[in-house]
């Protein structure tokens, strides 16, 4: 064998043991989901490259109905114009009493998305007795930013309308998101609360919600990571000097009060699309103000991390114990 030769082989080997150490090493890196947050990265090459190594996996993203659950899907809760919005229901099919509402809202920077993007938490909550729907809302162009939060109450009070029919608690709504579904859930929950806090005693807000998940959602659009984004101006229809008020409107930060409903908020440390600061205002206006909150600032995990199976197997138990403990 030529020494040329000889040189290749060995380079093969070596790039093969390497690639099985970085494989093991990642493999090993990993926390259990089910006993605390997995650990994070270094940065996310590293993700990807446990990606590409099958070290850690993706979710399944189409899961089937587990036993025990009812579907529903594609069920109109408000039309415009002829234009229909549709959610997709999973309920526990041996539930006792009236049980708590989930509604999820799907991101994907308020253009882009699906309803079904949610089906792996609708199909799982439904399991441990939850009604969760997923729902649609009119992307950009069709609907910004008021549009959106608009299909989104609407699908708040098109579950407390029917309550009785789908064996919920009424009072006991709460919106989920991530991304840009977090900043609408954000947006639905503390909007509801401040029109309450604002109007004659005893009035309820027919949109008002328990409690509110976020997942990396943006919380304050007129931060400068936030108000010079091509995506966010469209949202809002023009610049943040041409409507400041109008701005904050459309930033949670700016509506938490004394009577904003309990907030959990999931937010990665490496996360580039929408920075960690945005979720670290937010927990820090929460505490000030005497909101119930929990915040989950989880190190060397990038934006839609739950996309991975390790990191949404801690989603879905974090949320739970969350709601188990504000929805007594």
């Amino acid at each position: 064998m030529s020494l040329r030769r000889l040189g290749r082989v060995a380079g093969i080997f070596i790039g093969v043991l390497l690639v099985g150490f970085v494989g093991l090493w990642i493999f090993l890196y990993r926390a259990d989901a089910t006993s605390s947050a997995p650990r994070g990265f270094g940065s996310e090459r590293q993700i990807y490259a446990s990606l590409i190594l099958r070290a850690m996996r993706l979710v399944d993203m189409n899961p089937p109905v587990p036993a025990g659950v009812v579907e529903r899907l594609g069920v109109e809760f408000k039309r415009v114009g002829e234009r229909r919005l549709l959610l997709d229901i999973h309920s526990p099919s041996n539930s006792v009493g009236k049980v708590p509402a989930l509604i999820f809202i799907h991101g994907g920077a308020w253009r882009t998305g699906r309803r079904q993007d949610y089906r792996v938490y609708t199909t799982y909550f439904a399991t441990r007795g939850y009604v969760a729907a997923t729902i649609d809302y009119r992307l950009f162009p069709e609907g910004k930013v008021d549009e959106q939060l608009s299909d989104c109450q609407a699908a708040v009070g098109w579950v407390r309308a029917n309550a009785e029919t789908l064996g919920v608690d009424p009072e006991r709504i709460v919106v989920v998101g991530g991304s840009a579904g977090g900043h609408l859930s954000l947006l639905v929950g503390y909007t509801a609360a401040q029109a309450e806090a604002k109007a004659a005693s005893g009035w309820r807000d027919p949109h008002r919600v328990a409690a509110v998940v976020d997942l990396y959602g943006p919380t304050d659009l007129t931060a400068p990571e936030a108000n010079d984004v091509s995506v966010v101006k469209d949202l809002m229809g023009g610049t943040l000097a041409s409507a400041p008020e109008r701005w904050r409107r459309a930033s949670p930060l700016f509506l938490v009060g004394s009577n904003t409903p309990p907030t959990l908020i999931f937010q990665g440390s490496i996360d580039r699309i929408v920075l960690a600061k945005q979720s670290d205002v937010l927990a820090d206006k929460l505490k000030a103000t005497g909101v119930r909150y929990d915040y989950e600032r989880l190190e060397g995990w990038p934006h839609t991390m739950d996309a991975t199976r390790p990191m949404n197997a801690f989603c879905r138990q974090r949320i739970e114990q969350f709601l188990q403990s504000v929805l007594k």
